[in-house]
């Protein structure tokens, strides 16, 4: 071995001994974040391992609520749903996991996968069994359910999704392993994300689901807007710019005739936006008659 790489290794294993000898007697989890910067700084750390550093020690200041799809977003199937129209919204929403509710949406009775159903079709062309039979346990957890015990959780029970209920029993919304899991390594590509081919989704006539990276030139494209790509490259640093602030998922605002929705978000960036188009009000006449 060189002295240099003797140098380097004494260094960083010097550095890490130090880490450890502090540790024990940090205060708080800010002495630890700015040790941890100290090292990246150093070169001990690359940017891309603190960031996950930083996204794991943040996941235990941050609760279900924080980052839960709200019930308002989230696809359930009726209990009394025909197999063949749950094939139906399974391929039209490409979702692997769904709630599965009784006579309200606040009462989940079990969670079905997609890949039970399929293989069900598969072994019975007729359809003729019932739904609930293929139905898994539901996980329900509070609102206020700290990630980094979620996360513990999904790993020890081999799960990957949870209802989160309020305080009153009533769901508030879903969680999934995937969703604690991107808060410390950043957005990961699935299921629900739109291709990078087609950055821009349509849903219905009015309505669009837009990821954050596409271009204020590819918008303007779509939707015949002027907007100015001077200060900002993408639609998500103009968004967040006209925000004034990061915000968070399911916060809204109106640009022109265009309300965006917040729907993946982290505290460093969003990810993806749900856009409606709403009628311009209509001129109001002054002339009296």
């Amino acid at each position: 071995m060189s002295d240099g790489r003797l140098s380097r290794s004494t260094k960083k294993q010097s550095w890490f001994k130090r880490l450890g000898s502090k540790f024990l007697k940090l205060e708080d989890q800010t002495q630890l974040i700015e040790l941890i910067r100290d090292a990246a700084q150093r070169h001990i750390l690359d940017a891309e391992a603190l960031s996950i550093v930083e996204g794991a020690l943040n996941v235990s200041d941050m609760q279900a609520r924080d980052i839960m799809l709200p019930r308002s977003q989230v696809v359930m199937v009726s209990k009394d749903a025909t197999a063949e129209d749950t094939l139906k919204l399974i391929t039209e929403t490409a979702h692997s996991r769904f709630p599965v509710i009784d006579d309200d949406r606040d009462d989940v009775i079990g969670i079905l996968l997609a890949k039970d159903l399929l293989s069900a079709v598969v072994t019975n062309s007729k359809f003729d069994f019932d739904l609930r039979e293929l139905l898994r346990p539901a996980v329900f957890i509070p609102e206020s359910k700290r990630l980094n015990v979620l996360l513990r959780e999904f790993r020890a029970r081999r799960n990957h999704m949870a209802i989160v209920v309020d305080e009153y029993g009533g769901v508030a919304g879903i969680i999934t392993i995937e969703n604690v899991l991107e808060q410390i390594v950043g957005e990961i590509e699935d299921e629900h994300d739109i291709d990078d081919d087609a950055p821009i989704l349509k849903r219905s006539e009015t309505s669009y689901t837009i990821k954050a990276l596409t271009s204020i030139e590819d918008f303007n494209e779509a939707f015949d807007s002027e907007w100015s790509d001077a200060d900002f490259d993408t639609i998500g640093g103009y968004v967040v710019n006209q925000f004034g602030h990061m915000p968070e998922r399911d916060e809204k605002i109106m640009i022109e005739s265009f309300q965006f929705t917040v729907v993946r978000a982290d505290n460093r960036r969003v990810h993806l936006l749900e856009m409606d188009i709403l009628a311009e009000p209509e001129p109001q006449d002054n002339e009296t008659e």
